[in-house]
């Protein structure tokens, strides 16, 4: 049986005639009688009777279309409760950020959300390899993901995508290092230094692959650590160069060291935004969503140094 059907059933007894029934539902009194017949064939009892020229309901349908009245109620509880959810500026969300993303943007989204009325945020870290991001749209609300521009796209019949910067990564140097005062350098500048860089499968590390390739030469790989803040004061200790990225390791820099950008070679990340269609009809998501857009905005228009 179906909630419409138990609907027609209440309102024929309280009217007592099908063309009663058509006119307050504002369907046609065939559609009644059909929709009734439908209910009386998942039932073994008679549920109306013919009284005169009106249909009127038996003790059973009258017993059933009271119970009905309450889950018609039910359902039209759930249907407010789930519109007042969707219409919650205030209802949780759970954000998953990789690392750099959460050095940068976790401590300004609190901040900024940081009231009785904007939502509640549950943060979490999850530093996955880019072809995993997708997946974890399954267990958070809002996934920030990153990838390289050469890399495949996200799945967008899957997951919505929400662009919030495209980031160079920039060739991280120690202050003194004899390249500190060019304005740029090449593959070929830094092919022979030593490098820290990422475990394969995440960013730095394509990068540098396409470093190899340009200065046709192996490069010098000494450690691999995914963890831009234990990258930036190995390079600040003067022992190797290393990739970060310009706006979000803005954190983890200090004095003694530089970034300076690569030339000839695309070293920029996509940072978006994941979530599952249906999550991006929530009041709360997009307030999270716009709130991490405007802090992108002012990370990246800050002047380097």
């Amino acid at each position: 049986m179906e909630i419409h059907q138990l609907e027609m059933l209440r309102e024929l007894g309280a009217l007592g005639s099908v063309k009663a029934v058509a006119e307050t539902l504002l369907v046609t009194p065939s559609a009644v009688s059909q929709q009734l017949a439908a209910l009386q064939r998942t039932v073994e009892v008679p549920l109306t009777r013919k009284e005169g020229r009106n249909l009127v309901l038996t003790g059973a349908g009258q017993a059933l279309a009271d119970a009905g009245a309450g889950v018609v109620s039910a359902m039209a509880d759930a249907r407010m409760a789930i519109g007042a959810y969707h219409g919650s500026p205030v209802a949780p969300v759970t954000l998953s950020g990789f690392h750099s993303a959460g050095q940068a943007l976790f401590a300004p989204l609190a901040r900024l959300l940081d009231g009785p009325d904007k939502p509640r945020i549950l943060l979490s870290d999850e530093d996955v390899a880019q072809q995993d991001f997708p997946a974890l749209t399954a267990r958070y609300d809002l996934v920030l993901a990153h990838r390289m521009d050469h890399s495949p796209r996200w799945p967008e019949e899957r997951v919505a995508v929400i662009p919030l910067a495209h980031e160079p990564l920039d060739v991280a140097l120690p202050a003194g290092h004899r390249l500190a005062g060019q304005p740029v350098v090449g593959a070929d500048d830094v092919a022979g230094e030593p490098w820290v860089t990422s475990h394969a499968g995440y960013s730095p590390a394509d990068v540098l692959t396409a470093v190899a390739a340009v200065a046709s030469t192996e490069l010098n790989i000494v450690h691999r650590i995914n963890d831009y803040s234990s990258v930036a004061a190995l390079v600040a200790a003067g022992t190797v160069v290393g990739l970060l990225p310009r706006y979000t390791a803005r954190p983890v820099l200090s004095p003694g060291i530089v970034l300076r950008p690569l030339e000839g070679i695309s070293t920029r990340r996509r940072i978006d935004l994941l979530a599952r269609p249906e999550n991006l009809k929530r009041k709360s998501v997009m307030m999270v969503c716009e709130a991490l857009q405007n802090i992108m905005t002012e990370l990246a228009d800050q002047p380097a140094g």
